[in-house]
């Protein structure tokens, strides 16, 4: 298992689905995973700090965990099967739950979690980026500091 980092979430095109992009703490490999919007949003809500009037699903999950002692100590992204994207909740008092990565994201990213994904998951989903692509790195960064959660709305 590898530490990786939420670099964000924005809208791939033409299709309008958003993504969420993980990066390798250690190395230089990303992992993008295409989620749903209302996950996207709160991911990005998380990110930004933004605390809605009413707690979104997300912040009812940390606060039952919060409520009850039950401390979320890492979220672990175990598996791909074509596709499609496994992940686990690991729970201080030992018990895991199975969670999709989005939502497992957006917790992690409430509770200051550490994320950690499978070296397997990474070597067939993830994606290499050389020094020179670095830049590519940087502009999609630049582009996440411009958008709001509201970009992934739908109506």
């Amino acid at each position: 298992m590898r530490e990786v980092d939420v670099l964000g979430v924005r809208v791939e095109m033409p299709s309008n689905s958003p993504i969420v992009l993980l990066r390798d703490v250690e190395g230089q490999r990303y992992l993008p995973i295409w989620i749903g919007a209302v996950e996207a949003t709160a991911i990005a809500f998380a990110q930004q700090g933004v605390v809605p009037p009413r707690p979104l699903t997300h912040d009812l999950l940390k606060d039952v965990l919060d409520s009850t002692g039950n401390e979320l100590t890492e979220v672990r992204i175990t598996e791909v099967k074509d596709g499609m994207f496994f992940a686990t909740l690991v729970l201080a008092s030992g018990v895991e739950v199975s969670a999709r990565p989005s939502d497992s994201i957006a917790l992690a990213l409430r509770t200051g979690s550490k994320i950690l994904c499978a070296d397997a998951v990474l070597d067939e989903a993830g994606l290499d980026a050389p020094a020179e692509q670095e830049d590519e790195v940087e502009k999609f960064r630049e582009f996440l500091d411009q958008i709001s959660p509201e970009d992934f709305e739908t109506t």
